[in-house]
């Protein structure tokens, strides 16, 4: 063990360096509080072989460059290390916005993020990890190895701050050369991702939901009568008998077997999803079984936990125990004899409906392995959830045939899923914004160690426009993970959906993927063998190039660099692209587009090509291989090409057939020949084409067998120069005469869920506020615009202010669209306000004014009521009882530095931290006609003052990063005579 305790008391808290020893291998070390924090921690679950974190290296004596420091307070362990100013921050897994992450914070907490945003704090995964870049190029990475919820607070400039539970353990991999050398180094302490069969590479297509099965027989054969590529065709959980996992609709899909040759024959594969959730009903087999083998998570009290999802209350198996995870591989394994080629696992965070928190009570009980730390409740357990779950999904189908590579895609994963399955972003937007953030967080992910991912192409949620769909499908289609999936209600998001300009932009994105798959399988072999990269940012290429390192319109893909439009009016020959040092020529298979990425090679690289069709089945080993070549600066290039039979495991025994292929130039003759080779599959007999690329698309065209060495005079200069100046010419008349995807924005005839249209901005004062009519006219943000501070933040349907008509948590007044009744804007003094104005049924109405008083430019005011005007059907005459409540999830910047105060009617004192939980307040405990939202940290409360004769009900809910501050009317039916309002306003105040 090397390092000092050096550790200081003050009262309760501790602080001091962080001890430390070295694990794993040389330039990676373990650090923890003392000697009592490192015995107290947690087994490893991110870890490979939980006992490398464990076992010292005594051979190895040095001393880290950066020691972290800490200080222990409160049951939290606060982890800081300071880093040289100009460090760039990346990585932290499942991540909105942008791609440098210096000023962002996340937490780690898996939760069901419907529609996120750019300021999302927690998503479906959790990766309490960061990848810092130091001036030099030189990286480190630093990981917080806890499962328990987890501050990354990177705010503060070069500085990272770990917030957890105590104790655990911090692991920094470096620092080493370059960002490569981190990843590399990482894999080995959490693996690598699994080696996929190759058919999952290719083009997958879904929705929910085609039903029914003949449905699904449509989509597969029009994408071959269109000879559009495609490999995969995706089952939601509408395929089921009412949602009943492991089950098939007698109606809709009465013979999947059959449904599943058919697709087989046409070169397709079939995905099914499964949830965690199994309906907890006595005699459905996946219930019976698991009750009788005591599998299921369990409350407090030690009962079954029931909570609601698809099906209605559910179960949910405990995949920390063994024999849970071993009674899931086998329903799956049976599962599997369907004819079901790959399993989707959703909903595993878990999420659970009609609660806040929208996951089961984290005082629920798992009775976990000693080898992931015992029983625990399900704060323990939380974010390791989906990741076991998609490990016995991975398990039952090795179970089901262990002669072919699973594939599982997981909504939740953590640290170290990457070994069972591949992930995508999640229940993304049909909006410019999600089409550009896809780029940084697909990157985000494969700096966290998880390279298999990719977006809803065309976005989840609400309705894409053809040129937002086919600009999407072109740089999607270049993502190691490539599937398109939309929302029910939503419009049709098939290729060939937006008409004829964009089904031909996203036959040629996806032919381009076609041909460069020979490529992205041996990137992927790369992957999962050594721990290196799919696809990575731009600033890979050179790490020390501070421009490079926030750009995120681009990335690379191995040697392959991608430049893509991702804004509305921005095309492929407006774009500037800002190109790293070296040699990088442009190229594309006559295929360039205004809405398709630019493509460009770096010198000294050679990629192999494949020829083109519509399924990965119809590649056979002794058709036409094609070599692009760059040649660097001293006239050479070098590129692997990885073979095998695309699934199954014979690769690992040698099956497999690893060629390095060389240029050179010498005497103006390019000599292309086999430098080595790997494994013991046979070289198919087959055509070489080598095209060496000259410049602005021009190429070298050259043919030859395989194996054999192939020779390329080079032309003059001024030959090359006009091989360049025609294919530039070519170039522009193609993106000249290309027919445009027509600029058009539909709206969405889904209520709630269309977000194109532009929020209602209100801005006076101390103010700003976005407002969006169509989704319950709810206020999306809340921005203090002297401190610099967002009380809200909102992007669809969670999170913002939100009123209700009842005391349910989605009871009618918030999905419903609002009407703008009347706005008024800022004229001749007077105050900026908005009125509203939403149906709920019934006769009854929803209405709210928002207004900035010009007076007081420090508040703004919302007056909200459930007004009766008709005798709707099933009113009873306004007899319906309502309650107006109004609920605010207000962003906690401080998490631990936050509290709720306020003085009650009787006099009394309260405040509130987030472990409070949640909290009632009625008579004489309600706060006394105000009440304040405190940050610490900031120095700042948000002051909610409100009319006390209208209210009759406070409440506190903390939740992830998150707080309702409730306000409830009484309950009671609404006349014309007698609406419901609450009137309140905001105010920011400075604290001592």
């Amino acid at each position: 063990m090397g390092g000092i305790e050096g550790t200081t008391a003050m009262s309760d808290a501790r602080m001091g360096n962080m001890i430390f020893e070295s694990i794993l291998e040389e330039g990676v070390f373990r650090f923890d509080c003392s000697a009592d924090d490192r015995n107290a921690a947690f087994p490893s679950i991110s870890f490979v072989d939980p006992k490398v974190r464990e076992t010292p290296l005594m051979s190895i004596h040095k001393v880290p460059s950066y020691i972290p420091t800490f200080e222990c307070v409160m049951g939290q362990q606060i982890v800081n290390i300071e880093l040289p100013s100009g460090t760039s921050f990346y990585g932290t897994g499942e991540v909105s916005g942008q791609l440098e992450r210096t000023g962002k914070r996340i937490l780690t907490w898996n939760t069901d993020a419907w529609g996120y945003g750019p300021g999302t704090t927690s998503l479906y995964q959790s990766h309490p990890w960061v990848l810092a870049v130091l001036p030099s190029g030189e990286t480190l990475g630093v990981l917080a190895d806890t499962t328990h919820r987890c501050e990354v607070d990177l705010r503060q400039e070069s500085n990272i701050r770990f917030i957890s539970r105590q104790s655990h353990p911090v692991i920094t991999f470096g620092p080493f050369p370059s960002p490569i050398d981190v990843l590399v180094s990482l894999s080995h302490a959490i693996g690598t991702v699994f080696m996929p069969p190759k058919w999952s590479l290719g083009y997958h297509q879904c929705r929910w939901s085609y039903v029914p099965d003949a449905r699904v027989r449509e989509i597969a054969r029009t994408f071959r009568e269109k000879k559009i590529p495609c490999d995969v065709i995706w089952m939601d959980i509408d395929y089921m008998n009412g949602f009943r996992c492991f089950t098939f609709d007698k109606e809709r899909f009465p013979d999947p077997k059959s449904l599943v040759e058919e697709l087989h024959q046409s070169g397709f594969k079939a995905i099914w999803m499964l949830d965690p959730g199994i309906k907890n009903e006595k005699g459905y087999f996946a219930y019976d079984s698991g009750s009788e083998a005591d599998v299921w998570v369990q409350t407090a009290d030690r009962r079954p936990y029931i909570g609601d999802v698809w099906p209605g209350p559910c179960v949910f198996p405990d995949f920390t125990q063994l024999k849970a995870r071993s009674w899931w591989a086998n329903l799956v394994k049976d599962f599997i004899s369907n004819g079901v080629d790959g399993i989707w696992n959703d909903m595993n965070e878990p999420a659970v409906f009609k609660t806040v928190t929208k996951t089961m009570p984290e005082s629920n009980i798992h009775r976990g392995d000693p080898e992931f730390g015992g029983c625990q409740n399900h704060s323990y357990y939380h974010n390791v959830y989906g990741m076991l779950m998609a490990r016995s999904t991975y398990e039952g189908m090795k179970l089901a045939n262990g002669n072919k590579r699973p594939f599982v895609l997981t909504r939740a994963g953590f640290v170290g899923s990457q070994r069972y399955a591949a992930t995508w972003t999640g229940d993304n937007l049909s909006t410019w914004e999600h089409l550009q953030m896809s780029i940084p967080m697909v990157l985000q992910l494969g700096l966290s160690g998880q390279p298999l991912t990719g977006p809803d192409i065309g976005g989840f949620a609400g309705n894409a426009t053809p040129r937002m769909f086919g600009r999407w499908m072109g740089v999607g289609s270049l993502f190691p993970f490539c599937r398109a999936h939309s929302e029910k209600d939503t419009n049709d998001h098939e290729p060939w959906s937006f008409g004829e300009e964009c089904e031909e932009v996203c036959r040629l994105a996806l032919e381009r993927r076609y041909r460069l798959l020979p490529h992205i399988y041996t990137l992927f072999y790369l992957a999962h063998t050594r721990g290196t990269l799919v696809s990575a940012p731009i600033f890979f290429a050179d790490p020390k190039d501070p421009e490079l390192r926030k750009l995120d319109n681009s990335f690379l893909l191995g040697p392959i660099l991608i430049y893509a439009s991702t804004q509305r009016d921005e095309e492929l020959d407006t774009a500037h692209h800002k190109l790293p040092r070296g040699i990088w020529l442009s190229f594309d298979f006559d295929d360039s587009h205004p809405d398709l990425p630019a493509l460009y090679l770096l010198g000294g690289s050679i990629i192999p090509v494949g020829p083109l069709y519509q399924h990965v089945g119809q590649a056979n080993p002794s058709d036409d291989l094609t070599l692009l070549i760059t040649l660097d600066e001293n006239g050479k290039a070098e590129g692997l090409l990885f073979e095998d039979d695309g699934d199954g495991y014979e690769y690992s025994q040698g099956g497999y057939l690893l060629t390095t292929y060389v240029a050179e130039l010498q005497s103006s003759v390019v000599t292309v020949q086999v430098a080595k080779t790997e494994g013991n599959w046979r070289r198919p007999k087959r055509r070489l084409h080598v095209r060496i690329l000259l410049g602005k698309g021009a190429m070298l065209d050259a043919w030859g067998s395989d194996g054999e060495i192939i020779q390329l005079a080079m032309p003059s200069e001024t030959d090359v120069s006009n091989l360049v100046s025609e294919s530039e010419e070519k170039y522009r008349n193609r993106l000249e005469s290309a027919k445009r995807i027509p600029d058009v924005e539909t709206i969405s005839g889904h209520k709630g869920v269309e977000l194109s249209r532009s929020p209602v901005v209100l801005k006076s004062g101390d103010w700003e506020l976005k407002v969006v009519p169509w989704i319950g006219g709810r206020i999306l943000s809340m921005d203090h615009i002297p401190s610099g501070t967002q009380w809200l933040h909102s992007r669809v349907e969670i999170n913002g202010y939100e009123e209700y008509s009842n005391r349910e948590y989605r009871s009618a007044g918030c999905t419903e669209e609002y009407s703008v009744i009347e706005r008024d804007l800022e004229q001749e003094g007077e105050s900026e306000s908005l009125r509203l104005e939403g149906d709920i049924g019934g006769g009854l109405v929803m209405e709210r004014y928002i207004s900035l008083p010009k007076d007081n430019s420090k508040v703004f005011c919302i007056d909200s009521g459930i007004v009766a005007r008709g005798v709707g059907a099933g009113s009873g005459g306004f007899s319906r009882l309502v309650c107006l409540r109004v609920h605010p999830m207000f962003t906690l910047l401080h998490p631990t530095e936050s509290y709720v105060s306020f003085t009650s009617i009787n006099g009394s004192k309260h405040e509130l931290c987030p472990e409070s939980g949640e909290r009632v307040f009625e008579g004489d405990l309600l706060p006394k006609g105000e009440w304040m939202l405190v940050d610490r940290y900031l120095g700042l409360g948000l002051v909610n003052r409100f009319n006390i004769d209208q209210v009759h009900k406070c409440m506190v809910h903390w939740g992830t990063g998150t707080v309702n501050l409730e306000l409830w009317s009484e309950e009671r039916p609404v006349s014309k005579e007698s609406p419901l309002k609450i009137s309140h306003e905001y105010e920011v105040q400075k604290i001592a």
